[in-house]
């Protein structure tokens, strides 16, 4: 046992420790299930793992259900990237949100798993913007929201899952030719704040820590939510949350088949609380399927559209040999750009480079010599998520004018730091676009007839498809959380968020979650005695 009473499951490499997550799989299961709780928790991520864990704490009954599967750092550590993402993503890490109008198609990554996509994420940890929230609190009347009210927040959170600063000596050789790089244009970069604990430097974050350094939730919040009293149930997709009376009551739904995925074995949940914590892209499906109806579900998804550049060096820079995200900078934040140090595995890196046969081979070869780096978009919030055929959502997104000119520049910003450092080569990421060798070629970024669809963009952090609201006209939810439609029916996850951040979500998901559970907790006995009217 370790001092906080945690079971250990066994030694990781480096001489710590993994604690044990008991998880019911329901894959497993061959009856159906019926359970009877204070709260039931949709969703394990980043959001519903910090609501479990503080109202276990408080002494309620808490049952977690998520409908991908259970996998320990042991294992997903152990799996090639190809593997993690079909075991570990949605859609195997190929979903995406349909570009419209003068829009790119844009990657979405989601995690499908117990501890959802923090398992995916590359660790960074920051706070909403003070100007973001004084918008919040000042404009929308979300005064529990302003910098004051919500440092708390961010402070315990920040304990519980280890956010620490990336050493220096954690970079690897291409970051700190792209850091000189910026040096010289008067670009300040600054160190990295991460969820970690013994970061060996693997820069495979994106496929779960091999080493199990990073502290997602489900090697942080819902370890200690199981101490508390919860009970987790992976492989349960819940179809509809049972609604009478105006009232939320629980949740009804089935295990996965273990074979083909498809629903199978029937449960049912009776609780007198429903928290909603199913991400963004999932949450306003099951409140729509639910037979909630209000105009502004699924609404005003915001996405920080991102890119990035390679940049390839006459020298051997190899890129993988350090923390994936170790440097990143704000200095153009007021103009809606937040550039981010990145890597990833290189299979996953070779299978966009530009080029067919020999040229995309003599890259691939080059791959030692190639740095990376990211640019994200603060984001207008023009996408919107609908029901489609599948389980999966139907994902639009109109982005604007002013939004396609940031990631343009932030195109350039990436290239002409690459170029200051020295680098040979810039692969740009516009379809048909040939290795940049100098400043002058990016004169196409200026061309106002570049169609937004030639770019290559992804997105890690979809939110506020379910925002906040004080007024029943502005949101899907109140300031506590709870809907403007149906009692003791909470939301508690990234689609709450009312605008676009600019800076990665994890954190932010998890401040505003406690902050929300917490003040449920306050208030349970009147949540109490509406359940059993």
């Amino acid at each position: 046992m370790t001092p906080g009473g945690t079971v250990q499951e066994g030694a990781r490499p480096g001489g710590t420790w993994t604690p044990r997550l008991p998880v019911t799989r329901g894959r497993e299961e061959v009856a159906p299930f019926h359970a009877d709780v204070d709260v039931v928790v949709v969703g394990s991520g980043s959001g519903g793992a910090v609501v479990a864990r503080e109202l276990a704490a408080a002494g309620r009954t808490v049952l977690v259900l998520e409908e991908g599967g259970h996998y320990s750092p042991a294992e997903y550590g152990a799996m090639t990237p190809s593997n993690s993402f079909r075991r570990l993503a949605r859609e195997s890490g190929m979903a995406v949100a349909m570009g419209v109008g003068d829009t790119p198609l844009i990657a979405l990554l989601a995690g499908k798993c117990v501890g959802g996509s923090s398992v995916l994420t590359g660790g960074v940890c920051f706070r909403i913007p003070e100007e973001v929230l004084r918008g919040w609190s000042k404009d929308l009347g979300l005064t529990h929201l302003a910098p004051d009210a919500l440092a708390p927040s961010f402070e315990s959170v920040e304990t519980d899952i280890h956010v620490e600063t990336v050493p220096e000596h954690m970079r690897s050789r291409a970051t700190e030719l792209l850091v000189a790089g910026a040096d010289k244009l008067g670009i300040p970069m600054h160190s990295m704040r991460r969820n970690t604990r013994g970061c060996r430097g693997a820069a495979r974050c994106n496929f779960g820590c091999p080493h199990g350094a990073k502290q997602s939730v489900d090697v942080s919040m819902l370890p200690a939510a199981s101490e508390s009293g919860a009970r987790i149930l992976s492989d349960a997709l819940v179809e509809r949350i049972d609604i009478t009376g105006g009232k939320a009551r629980g949740v009804r739904g089935r295990f996965l088949d273990p074979e083909t995925g498809d629903p199978k074995i029937a449960f049912h949940v009776r609780a007198k609380v429903v928290v909603v914590a199913c991400g963004s892209l999932h949450t306003p499906l099951l409140l729509r399927k639910s037979g909630l109806a209000g105009k502004h579900i699924g609404r005003h998804l915001t996405l920080h559209p991102a890119v990035r550049i390679g940049a390839l060096f006459d020298e051997r820079v190899d890129g993988w040999d350090g923390a994936l995200q170790s440097v990143f900078s704000d200095h153009f934040l007021g103009d809606g750009i937040w550039l981010n140090g990145v890597y990833t595995a290189v299979n996953v890196l070779a299978a966009a480079f530009p080029g067919i046969g020999r040229e995309h081979k003599r890259l691939v070869k080059k791959i030692p010599n190639l740095a990376f780096f990211g640019a994200m978009v603060h984001d207008d919030g023009g996408g919107e998520v609908r029901r489609w055929m599948s389980r999966e959502p139907l994902v639009l997104y109109r982005m604007i004018r002013r939004d396609k000119a940031r990631l343009l520049r932030g195109i350039r910003i990436l290239s002409e730091i690459a170029l200051a450092a020295g680098a040979r080569e810039v692969l740009v990421p516009v379809f048909g676009v040939p290795p940049v060798t100098k400043k002058e070629d990016l004169a196409f970024l200026d061309d106002g007839q570049l169609l937004a669809n030639r770019v290559e963009c992804m997105s890690f952090h979809p939110l506020g498809s379910a925002r906040m609201s004080v007024s029943r006209d502005g949101g899907v939810v109140k300031p506590t959380g709870e809907t403007w439609d149906v009692e003791n029916l909470f939301v508690m996850d990234g689609s709450v968020l009312p605008t676009s951040i600019g800076v990665n979500s994890q954190l932010p998901i998890m401040a505003v979650s406690r902050l929300l559970a917490r003040g449920l907790a306050d208030d349970w006995e009147s949540r109490a005695r509406r359940a059993r009217s």
